[in-house]
């Protein structure tokens, strides 16, 4: 992918609205396959809303995370549809960012968006089991020194994701209350701890195969 067509991409990334003033925009990044979207995505990015101050989420569904399986992934534009219905929040945007871009790693996409928007603050949301394999990545740390990172509550994955490399690693740029990240440049990170939802993608697919 070249440059020029990096920036004709990102030509179709969602914009904040214009809001009448200069204050620089606070934008969460949800990346993920999304098969399907669920109400515990929905969960996260509300509580995310409220807890980091956000002007808006940005669901990132990605073309094929490259430590999930193709077998079972279901076609993007149907991820894409599935996510767009679910959604009743203007808040939260559903895009194919990551197709348009031609990439599939989140280093790689934050890289694109935080120079694409300098005026923008980015925190990439994550939940607990994603924070413990966060080392398993490509080029995983480049993630925390691009954007503010903001970790939510997942029990039972919590305390080994805690205990995990990526946690240790930036232990010292932990930041304890959660709109605080926006008052240090990256590297830094948070724990949002919030109520537990039941619903997981794994479970709404295993549903769906029960009942056809």
């Amino acid at each position: 992918m070249t440059a020029k067509s990096g920036r004709n991409a990102l030509a179709f990334a969602p914009a904040p609205p214009p809001f009448g003033d200069r204050q620089r925009r606070r934008i969460g990044v949800l990346g993920g396959s999304f098969n399907p979207a669920h109400d515990g995505h929905l969960h996260i990015s509300q509580e995310a809303l409220k807890a980091l101050k956000l002007h808006q989420v940005w669901w990132l569904v990605s073309p094929q995370n490259p430590l999930k399986p193709v077998a079972g992934m279901a076609p993007l534009a149907k991820r894409l549809a599935a996510a767009r219905s679910l959604v009743r929040d203007r808040r939260i945007i559903v895009t194919d960012l990551e197709r348009r871009l031609g990439v599939n790693r989140t280093a790689l996409t934050l890289k694109h968006l935080t120079r694409r928007y300098p005026g923008i603050d980015f925190v990439w949301l994550m939940g607990a089991d994603n924070l413990k394999q966060a080392s398993r990545w490509w080029r995983w740390t480049r993630i925390f020194h691009t954007a503010r990172v903001a970790v939510f509550d997942r029990s039972p994955y919590s305390y080994g994701a805690l205990a995990g490399a990526a946690a240790q690693r930036f232990a010292k740029v932990r930041t304890g209350r959660p709109s605080a990240i926006w008052f240090r440049l990256p590297p830094v990170w948070t724990y949002v701890a919030i109520r537990r939802h039941p619903a997981s993608a794994t479970s709404l697919r295993a549903q769906i195969a029960r009942d056809t």
